[in-house]
């Protein structure tokens, strides 16, 4: 839905309840090579967000999501933090978490739809400018 070059996403796993406390310890402190991975991927903003229940949420921006799931898959230093990471999930069929997450599709975008109705204001007004003269 993003009408400019950054892509939000937004994805979704279940985390094991009985693992949650673990989850979190884990990701209070991620490893640095792991953090720099994710950067050099070129996500940013990168959120998670866990309930309770194990329901997890995460999101980031980038600007080609399949080029920096590409390059985490192909960095070595990701490779031990999602096999690590892994089983903390539930219902991943043995894929990487990074690579296995169910996307969410966007349905609304404050921003977008902003910037959608200035542009049309604009317009009006250039229209109505154009006919008066």
């Amino acid at each position: 839905m993003s009408t400019g070059t950054t892509q939000r996403v937004c994805f979704q796993l279940q985390v094991d309840p009985a693992r949650l406390d673990e989850y979190r310890e884990r990701h209070a402190a991620v490893w640095p090579d792991m953090l720099r991975a994710i950067e050099a991927s070129g996500r940013r903003n990168y959120s998670l967000f866990l309930r309770e229940d194990g329901l997890l949420i995460g999101y980031y921006e980038v600007d080609d999501d399949h080029s920096a799931q590409a390059s985490l898959a192909s960095d070595p230093r990701t490779a031990p933090w999602e096999a690590e990471m892994a089983e903390f999930f539930v219902a991943l069929d043995g894929a990487r978490p990074d690579q296995g997450a169910p996307r969410l599709p966007e349905v609304f975008h404050l921003e977008d739809q902003l910037a959608a109705l200035d542009a049309d204001a604009a317009s009006a007004t250039t229209r109505t400018e154009s006919s008066e003269q």
